[in-house]
């Protein structure tokens, strides 16, 4: 009796001390924190913290708690390179970034690089906003997933609904930033122009960000006579964009993908009225429970990319659920495959990952600014009210013949 005691009491030891020694899950957030682009990226990083603290509520992973790490980007690839050899160093497993496809180009090609380089230690990217084609397209590689839409699917859905609506038009006008997404933007505007039955009257790309005055744009839109403007345009590109076109009493309706971005409907004011925008969610689209729990935890209720960023670690976490490492050494490579075989529905609609590009396959909702809304923006009266939820099957558009991504062996 005494040797069984004196095991059990010695099983119960290594046990424990093996609980202690666990191997934590490193998340690392290299994001916008600092810039022109920092209350975008600090959404990011909060909505990724606080679907982590949901994990950790419910007994974390692997034995130990996640933990999340933040590294400041500045806005920049240099300094996101920079800081996700950083993050190597500090052994992290996950790094998520939404806040530019410039700089998740840098990173996914310094995810590949540090994989090929050291095989065992491989590093995963969830890319919660980069959404130039070319991530899923040559950029394409087995540990990048993208966990928001393209301009095709915003542009198709605008396209789709707008028409149901009897809101497009036959004349399309397209503006755009001159960069990957403003010119995937462009293309895409072209490419539905068939299927939406519209001639696209003109397009133009600028400079990003540099421009102080819309005014001569707005003269050559208006000269232009089309009934929709397409836009890709975000920040101060699209609210100096809307008021130029409020000045001059511009008639044309805006189709956008930005539009929610905070302060744009307080900026616009009534100019924003019975404008379009396709994204990943709209509260009003959702269910409240998860907008009532978001602002309980937060303050406040989701806005702008805060929701499709919860609904990526979740995904995660469902993934996460699959897996047991028995406390020993992550392996990135499993979690891939699992996230790989992952749909988690969203309160809008169930997201899925294509293997062949790590692209999701994702509902695409609709809306439109209208007066007294459910869920009112800026501190004012309007809001979002839900046009069309495009379904997932419906938005997705086939995997880019340019995309040859190489899958981990064995």
């Amino acid at each position: 009796m005494k040797n069984l005691a004196l095991f059990a009491a010695t099983s119960a030891a290594t046990l424990f001390a093996t609980a202690l020694h666990a191997e934590p899950l490193k998340i690392g957030i290299i994001e916008s924190l600092s810039g022109a682009q920092t209350s975008t990226g600090r959404l990011y990083a909060n909505a990724v913290k606080y679907q982590v603290d949901r994990i950790n509520e419910a007994g974390g992973f692997n034995g130990e708690p996640i933990t999340v790490t933040e590294y400041d980007n500045a806005g920049g690839a240099p300094d996101a390179a920079n800081k996700f050899r950083q993050a190597v160093a500090d052994g992290v497993d996950i790094i998520f970034q939404g806040a530019s496809s410039a700089i998740a180009g840098q990173l996914t090609e310094d995810v590949r690089k540090h994989n090929l380089r050291n095989p065992g230690e491989e590093v995963m990217f969830i890319n919660l906003g980069g959404e130039a084609m070319e991530l899923t397209g040559d950029k394409c590689q087995f540990y990048h997933f993208r966990f928001t839409t393209t301009a095709p699917m915003r542009v198709n859905a605008l396209v789709s609904a707008m028409k149901e609506a009897g809101d497009l038009g036959t004349k399309v006008y397209s503006i755009n930033q001159n960069y990957s997404w403003g010119q995937d933007m462009q293309a895409a505007t072209a490419a539905a122009a068939e299927t939406g039955g519209y001639e696209v009257v003109d397009e133009v790309l600028h400079d990003v960000n540099k421009i102080q005055d819309f005014a001569p744009f707005v003269a050559r839109i208006k000269a232009a006579d089309p009934d929709t403007l397409f836009t890709g345009n975000w920040s101060n590109d699209l609210l100096l964009l809307m008021k130029a076109a409020g000045d001059a009493g511009l008639d044309v309706t805006f189709a956008t993908a930005f539009m929610d971005q905070p302060g744009n409907i307080a900026n616009a004011g009534n100019t924003a009225l019975g404008h379009y925008i396709a994204n990943n969610y709209d509260n009003a689209a959702g269910s409240e429970e998860f907008a009532e729990a978001y602002k309980a935890a937060t303050g406040h209720y989701p806005v702008f990319v805060e929701a499709h960023t919860v609904f990526a670690v979740a995904a995660l976490q469902q993934a996460l659920g699959t897996l047991d490492f028995g406390g020993g050494d992550i392996d990135v490579t499993d979690i891939a495959l699992a996230l790989e075989d992952t749909t988690y529905e969203t309160p809008v609609g169930p997201v899925s990952v294509r293997k062949e590009d790590h692209q999701t396959i994702r509902p695409v909702v609709v809306s439109k600014v209208v007066e007294n809304a459910k869920y009112p923006a800026d501190g004012t009266s309007m809001g979002f009210e839900t046009v069309k939820i495009v379904p997932a099957e419906e938005a997705i558009y086939p995997v880019q013949d340019s995309c040859e991504m190489e899958r981990p062996e064995g």
